[in-house]
């Protein structure tokens, strides 16, 4: 038996781990690369969009059809493409309308990992949670789960904002998966989890209990997030991070505001990320005449993002409900003002209202435009809350923490494990 906590090896399972994706990949970037400057062995074993990693972290592909992939999402694959059952059943769930990434990475997952059972200590899945992760448990593998938020959330949202019948039974069949996400979390022995108001709700909304769930708040790299004051700022930029244009990030609500915003004061807004066709955000940015205010920017590399904060006045995050936020981390490391609803743990993480940023409720353009204002009008209130929030973050959320509080849990459920022999 290793020493429990210390050199472990560890298997990390990221389903969808391309940064770009989301905080998830984000995620799986800097956790494995932090656990692995404090000793441990991490492989992570990821499905397309692959991870992006850092030096020292070994990445096991397991790959898939890949059927969502730019520039051809919803693709139909060749007849070789199809060498196993997992794959027909990828490809037929897909042309029902769901979602099977989760599931059939699980189970590939599964089958690579059983060829390898004495090379790890321990499995790490990153919101996965599919079934395969029972059938590693049948395997005899000690294993956790990250559950950032529950997607319950995200689905609720979506479907308040569908417009049509159609759009509706679409969006209830494509989160199909989260009932066996459900499933699976109730039966997993250890889940960690972001802030006190993800813990509540995946309580609440999954039927996980209380006791297995952990808090381990996710950091954000420090050193590379930081402020540039060689940088001049640009009169009336603000900046927002988008990079799942859906109904919880709230950016309708945003570019309300920014219009209210501009009826007295020049302002402009960058987004980062790139809006759906079907969604409300073009037609919005229509109706309210804001194309020459609104410019959104995708792809950009970290430095490139730390830059654009440097250049924006105030930062937004005007999300409906939040896990946690690595944007709002972002702009405070980076010695932004912050403006940001009280919507799910934003509280948690900004920290109290004119302290560290500003909050505002969620969906409520007229508040948020009163907020944004008052940064815009007031420099040193600018100043101020941007030194409060990069003070906070590095006092509470830097990725060496999260690895730190993430290694704790692995050394009990090591311990336990060891006690149970």
């Amino acid at each position: 038996m290793k020493r429990t906590g210390e050199g472990l090896r560890i298997a990390f399972l990221a389903y969808r781990g391309n940064p770009h994706s989301g905080g998830q990949g984000v995620y799986t970037r800097y956790l494995t690369s932090e656990l692995t400057a404090l000793g441990h062995h991490v492989e992570v074993f990821g499905g397309q969009p692959y991870p992006v990693l850092e030096d020292g972290v070994r990445l096991v592909p397991v790959p898939s059809l890949d059927l969502y992939r730019k520039p051809d999402p919803f693709r139909i694959p060749r007849p070789h493409e199809f060498r196993q059952g997992v794959d027909f059943l990828e490809f037929g769930l897909m042309c029902t309308a769901g979602f099977p990434e989760p599931l059939t990475f699980s189970l590939r997952a599964r089958k690579v990992l059983a060829a390898r059972r004495h090379e790890f200590d321990l499995v790490h899945d990153n919101q996965c949670l599919g079934r395969g992760l029972l059938g590693m448990l049948d395997d005899g593998w000690p294993l956790l789960a990250t559950l950032h938020h529950p997607i319950t959330v995200d689905r609720d949202l979506e479907l308040a904002h569908a417009r049509t019948l159609r759009r509706k039974l679409t969006l209830r069949r494509w989160y199909g998966f989260l009932g066996m996400q459900c499933r699976v979390a109730r039966q997993l022995p250890r889940i960690v989890t972001v802030s006190e108001s993800s813990r509540n709700d995946i309580a609440s909304q999954m039927g996980v209990a209380g006791d297995r769930l952990s808090i381990v708040p996710v950091g954000v790299d420090h050193q590379r997030f930081r402020p540039m004051p060689q940088v001049a700022r640009v009169p009336g930029r603000l900046m927002t991070t988008a990079s799942a244009d859906v109904p919880l990030k709230g950016l309708v609500p945003l570019l309300e505001a920014l219009a209210k915003v501009r009826t007295e004061r020049h302002a402009e807004l960058v987004v980062i990320g790139s809006p759906r066709p079907e969604s409300r955000v073009g037609e919005t940015i229509d109706r309210l005449g804001l194309h020459d205010a609104v410019r959104f920017v995708s792809g950009v590399s970290d430095e490139e993002l730390v830059r654009l904060y440097a250049e924006a006045e105030a930062a937004v995050v005007p999300s409906l409900y939040e896990g946690f936020s690595l944007p709002a981390v972002e702009a405070m490391a980076c010695g932004v003002c912050l403006v940001a609803t009280t919507g799910g743990a934003l509280p948690e993480v900004v920290g109290r209202s004119g302290e560290t940023g500003l909050l505002v409720p969620p969906g409520d353009p007229g508040a948020l435009a009163l907020a944004l204002s008052r940064v815009l009008d007031e420099p040193e209130l600018r100043a101020r809350l941007g030194a409060a929030g990069r003070a906070r973050v590095l006092e509470r959320f830097t990725w060496r923490a999260t690895a730190a509080g993430t290694a704790e849990i692995y050394a009990e459920m090591m311990e336990e494990r060891a006690a149970a022999c």
